[in-house]
């Protein structure tokens, strides 16, 4: 596929500093930019870049002052980095709409119904009862069990699976090796030390515009539904565990874990390895940092908090200064100790 410089800036509402009728056909990091190719610069600290790179064009920010020659044609927007992800998007869309189809062998229950522009990859299993939308995406080996709902525009990538009953909104992804709606982890202590299964009969929810990553597990609720809200988006190796419900517009990394029945709030951002205590609640806009252990509720909306167990993220920068210390005021101590 080939743009000329002007189609771009009009898709993203910029302005051309240059040639607009430049061709790019490939994008590329501004340090590797060779001619055809369209790359951007975010980070001041590639700056330098833009003054030797080889791209045809650059997306750069309307504000940036440039210090030197640019041969470089170069489109102006107000935030590069939101608008080449809006590019990624366009041309992954572009991508996945070019694949439609069915391919043989897989297998569609009785009474499911599919819409239109999908794709069906070979080994993949749609139970009975499922309404699948338009233009949806089903890659090889996935599995949707019974009564499942999908939204037109969602991609599942190889080896995803929907456990039965399951809703997934429209415009969702969900990456291969993700489990949607397994069991929750919920076992009853017996009076002899055994523990006895209890049953989970609620169903996983994804609204729309959610992201799962790969190998990322959702748990059905014991009862209800687990819940994951619009435009979220969830890392590789997650775990959310029954009747968790993660607010709208959150983002979750890797290897972090959210306990039983937690709440997560809108526009919160929990970074990697962290774990989440069940039956606590976190307000809107919290942001958590890595390794950090939720214990108790956080109840202030906008609070940043770090350590295990977390705590306001200054106190936990100053409290981490003395802790590199200590071996230093120990030896003091010692030395009082002996002069007493």
């Amino acid at each position: 596929m080939e743009f000329t410089v002007q189609q771009i800036a009009d898709l993203l509402q910029g302005q051309v500093h240059g040639d607009g009728n430049a061709t790019v056909n490939r994008l590329a990091k501004i340090e590797e930019g060779a001619p055809g190719s369209l790359s951007f610069l975010s980070n001041a600290k590639y700056e330098h870049y833009l003054y030797s790179t080889g791209a045809t064009a650059v997306i750069v920010a309307k504000t940036l002052e440039i210090k030197q020659p640019v041969s470089a044609n170069l489109i102006l927007v107000d935030d590069p980095y939101s608008s080449f992800s809006t590019l990624l998007e366009v041309y992954q869309q572009a991508v996945a709409a070019a694949r439609t189809g069915v391919e043989e062998p897989c297998f569609i229950g009785e009474n499911s119904t599919i819409g239109e522009r999908h794709y069906r990859g070979a080994f993949s299993y749609i139970g009975k009862n499922c309404k699948i939308g338009n233009g949806v995406h089903i890659y090889p080996q996935v599995y949707i069990g019974d009564n499942v709902t999908i939204g037109d525009n969602t991609v599942l990538f190889a080896g995803a699976k929907i456990y039965a009953d399951c809703v997934i909104g429209a415009s969702c992804t969900i990456h291969a090796g993700a489990v949607i709606g397994s069991d929750g982890f919920g076992f009853a202590p017996q009076k002899d030390g055994s523990y006895k299964a209890i049953p989970q009969i609620g169903n996983v929810v994804l609204e729309d515009h959610v992201r799962i990553g790969a190998n990322t597990t959702v748990d059905c609720a014991t009862m209800g539904s687990t819940i994951i809200r619009t435009g979220s988006k969830i890392d590789n190796l997650v775990q959310v565990a029954h009747n968790v419900e993660i607010g709208r517009h959150t983002v979750v990394a890797a290897q972090t874990a959210f306990a039983g029945s937690s709440k997560v709030g809108n526009y919160c951002t929990i970074a990697g390895q962290v774990g989440v205590v069940g039956h606590i609640s976190i307000a809107d806009k919290t942001i958590v940092g890595a390794k950090s252990g939720i214990s108790k509720n956080i109840k202030e909306e906008g609070t940043f908090v770090q350590g295990a167990p977390a705590f306001d993220y200054k106190q936990n920068l100053r409290a981490m200064a003395v802790f590199r210390k200590l071996p230093e005021l120990q030896k003091q101590v010692e030395e009082l100790r002996e002069k007493l």
